[in-house]
């Protein structure tokens, strides 16, 4: 039998790098994407791809790469993106623009490149990496969580259209995790003083809230549990994940509001 064969972006680290690495242990033929290949740190079994998610060209011979070495691709992982800090004021539209380049934008272009040769093989899997953050607010990272909003309308929406070609659009909503994208995420070039006393608790909070989060490699558990077993859209990455989808569905706005507020020290 032969073996399934996964691309996975972003895998320099964090979450992609041990999404790779688990795979690659599981009899899985990976392919990492990574935008420097000669600078990037080798995988066990795994084969590094030049791939920039905001470069078409990019994708576009990274992807052909992989079709020829392989013949095929089971697994798409949208995984590569990054995230900014600083409240929307502070947030220049240029700033914004960057981050939905890669964020939503990366997901389009390397969905757009792999979905023909998923339709001529007829099946695939599409596994974007969404957050908790694609379901509730994020005070001083609001643009971020508007970009795992926008992957989460996207891949709902792209899910009904490729479903007749054997094709599905798995979402992984992992909450903090302890990785480079939670604890060096760059702050917006702006800073006005009316935010900064407020800015500097909830970003205290977080750091907290990040010490005690789990590894990468749980929700790389996750992805492969999403892919290997019957199929269904969403996926929480952690058990505070699952937590925070069920109170954001059942409990009432009010508790929810008062909540996300103590969670991010705002007064």
């Amino acid at each position: 039998m032969k073996k399934k064969v996964a691309l996975i972006t972003g895998v320099s680290s964090g979450i992609g790098r041990a999404t790779a690495e688990l795979l690659a242990r599981k009899g899985y033929q990976v392919f990492g994407g990574v935008r420097t290949p000669e600078k990037a740190h080798a995988i066990n079994g795994v084969t590094l791809v030049q791939i920039d998610v905001r470069d078409e060209a990019s994708i576009k011979a990274g992807v052909e790469s992989v079709l020829q070495q392989a013949g095929r691709i089971d697994v798409l992982i949208n995984n590569a993106g990054y995230s900014i800090v600083g409240a929307v004021e502070e947030t220049s539209p240029e700033e914004a623009q960057a981050l939905f380049d890669t964020n939503l934008f990366g997901v389009l272009r390397m969905s757009r490149a792999v979905l023909p040769a998923m339709r001529a093989q007829g099946s695939g899997r599409i596994v974007n990496l969404s957050s908790v953050l694609g379901f509730l607010p994020a005070p001083f990272m609001g643009l971020y969580a508007a970009t795992k909003h926008a992957v989460e309308g996207l891949s709902e929406s792209l899910d009904h259209e490729v479903r007749n070609f054997g094709i599905r659009v798995i979402l992984i909503q992992p909450s903090f995790t302890r990785t480079g994208l939670d604890t060096n995420a760059a702050p917006t070039a702006e800073r006005i003083p009316a935010y900064v006393d407020q800015f500097q608790r909830t970003v205290a909070a977080v750091t907290a809230t990040i010490k005690a989060a789990p590894e990468p490699e749980n929700v790389a558990g996750r992805i492969l549990q999403a892919i290997e077993a019957p199929y269904r859209m969403r996926h929480p990455g952690d058990r505070k994940a699952a937590l925070l989808a069920k109170l954001r569905r059942f409990m009432p706005a009010g508790p929810v509001d008062k909540s996300l507020r103590k969670e991010f020290a705002l007064s």
